[in-house]
């Protein structure tokens, strides 16, 4: 027999998990914490409820229906988190525009997700000058302005952000409908082909939310709490900015919004308001780290998860020694985003800290709801041994269902019922994942796998490197060999070169840490790697970039 359902009283309710629920208890519960922007704007939570009814009202006055999808291209602000809300809360879909991509890229997203109002920070209007003409169809034009003055455009603006909000209501009473109405859509800022435009509903962000809260919601290293201060310092138009201000928002806690990223305005906000939990990307950190007022920064209080690309451990060292709790954390585009994340255990607390930065580097444990597998090709689970690699295959209540528009790789994306991340790990006796590559960056050479995470992780203890990047080139007789892009620290420009790093990688053998055959074949020190739009090494371009060279002349094949 199927199982029976529950018996329901004819009046009873059956709430819907919408978005509006994330909002409601906080701004009655916490009504005078702040939100801040940068310098420019303080705010409280019952400040953000009234706003959000009136963004949400003016926005219906301008005839956006639910289903129609409102964009917005803005920093990291007070405004965004109120587009968080509003704009799914009446049922239309918020489309979080990457503006760092390029024009082209960015009218094929518009056009793509059928946009109906954009809402355009006044720093990017030339950008939709440029490609106004191409634009399908026609929008409305919203207009967010940090500045006093109005600026100059050719374009057609209907409205600005604060007037919209003036003559909208507070009090906005927003409906019910279906969980599953698509909330967001944002796009893939993959190395081939166009951006893939990934969404979710309601109700999957609202379970992320509570499964990443859940996970979250501990005592000393790792946690997130009412008490804490959050800094997001991932871009609020890649996946929700890693859906934590929603988190944020749960909590209470205090929001500070940075607008544009500049290290010395960063780390001025850290300290000025007590910043104690952000994420970011490695190189975002290591920016900060390195930066002049890092030495009259206190960073002891702060927590920190780093994604988007792997966490060396030279780096957490270094965060390590300023007194950040820093681990890494894992997910996808794809996937909401967040998936993992490298809590310690209670007992490792007590291990030293060499120990310590191992488990703080590795991938992580699956957050609550997150049925993760390590598989070979016929979707068998390989031994969790820490050594047998697998791709990652994921289950989890928030994973995209698909790519919008493309029925075929979205059916390759969710082959045999599991979400494939593309990812190759290994899975260790306690349970902590560790990616070890992409499948399409792995390098294979003379039929053995070498991971170039691990290689770049070595490189990276190389006293004068300061950025790695190793990458696989074809070889007649190995099939392909390592090659490695280096970044000399600003101290050792100059003087780095390709023996050093070779050199010094030939040594390593010697000690037993790292195989003869894996030593790249070719180092080339460098001014800077190439990275996408999110911070991610571009190992696409670096590998056509480096066969540039090969044909010109510069390196020997």
């Amino acid at each position: 027999m199927p199982p029976k359902p529950i018996d329901r009283a004819p009046s009873a309710y059956e709430s819907p998990l919408l978005i509006k629920n994330l909002l409601r208890h906080s701004v009655r519960q916490f009504s005078t914490q702040e939100i801040v922007y940068g310098d420019l704007k303080r705010q409280s939570y019952r400040d953000l409820g009234e706003r959000v009814g009136r963004l949400a009202s003016g926005l219906v006055k301008l005839g956006v229906k639910p289903g129609d999808t409102v964009a917005v291209m803005d920093w990291d602000s007070h405004r965004y988190l109120e587009c968080f809300f509003a704009v799914p809360m009446i049922g239309a879909v918020l489309h979080t525009v990457n503006i760092r991509l390029s024009p082209e890229q960015i009218l094929y997203t518009i056009n793509h997700a059928e946009d109906d109002v954009i809402l355009v920070n006044a720093e990017f209007l030339p950008i939709l000058e440029r490609i106004r003409d191409r634009i399908e169809p026609v929008k409305q034009l919203i207009l967010l302005n940090d500045a006093e003055q109005t600026p100059t455009t050719t374009l057609d603006i209907a409205d600005d952000y604060e007037a919209l909000l003036a003559a909208g209501h507070p009090e906005y009473d927003f409906p019910d409908f279906s969980e599953h109405t698509r909330a967001t859509t944002f796009y893939t800022t993959g190395t081939t082909g166009l951006p893939k435009g990934v969404y979710f509903s309601h109700r999957q962000l609202v379970l992320h939310t509570l499964g990443v809260l859940s996970t979250l919601a501990r005592t000393g290293h790792g946690s997130f709490h009412s008490d804490d201060v959050y800094l997001p310092i991932t871009p609020m138009f890649h996946v929700h900015a890693w859906g934590v201000p929603y988190v944020a928002t749960v909590l209470g806690v205090k929001q500070v919004y940075p607008g544009r990223y500049v290290p010395e305005q960063l780390l001025a906000l850290i300290a000025r308001e007590k910043v104690t939990f952000s994420h970011c990307v490695p190189a975002i950190l290591q920016m900060l780290l390195t930066h002049p007022s890092v030495d009259q920064t206190d960073l002891s209080r702060w927590k920190v998860i780093i994604g988007g690309a792997a966490l060396p451990q030279v780096l957490a060292k270094q965060a390590r020694d300023r007194g950040i709790d820093i681990f890494a954390g894992y997910g996808l585009s794809e996937t909401c985003p967040i998936l993992t994340l490298a809590h310690l255990k209670p007992p490792m607390l007590d291990w030293d800290e060499e120990r310590q930065l191992e488990i703080r580097c590795k991938t992580g444990l699956p957050i609550s709801w997150v049925e993760l597998r390590v598989v070979d090709e016929a979707m068998n689970d390989v031994p969790h041994d820490g050594k047998t690699p697998g791709e990652v295959v994921v289950r989890a209540p928030w994973l995209t269902q698909g790519y919008l528009k493309d029925p075929e790789s979205s059916e390759q994306l969710w082959r045999g019922g599991y979400l494939h991340t593309g990812d190759i790990g290994v899975m260790d006796e306690e349970g902590y994942l560790k990616i070890t590559d992409r499948l399409k960056d792995v390098i294979k050479t003379g039929g053995e796998w070498l991971s170039s995470l691990a290689l770049e992780d070595l490189i990276l203890k190389h006293p004068a490197v300061a950025e790695a990047a190793v990458i696989g080139i074809p070889d007649p007789t190995w099939g392909e060999r390592p090659a490695a892009l280096v970044v000399p620290k600003r101290d050792q420009l100059g003087s780095l070169d390709e023996t050093m790093v070779r050199d010094w990688l030939k040594e390593r053998v010697d000690e037993g840490i790292l195989a003869k055959w894996a030593v790249p074949d070719r180092v080339l020190v460098v001014d800077g790697l190439p990275k996408t739009s999110v911070g991610k090494l571009d190992k696409k371009l670096m590998r056509a970039q480096y066969q540039a060279l090969c044909i010109m002349g510069d390196v020997s094949g």
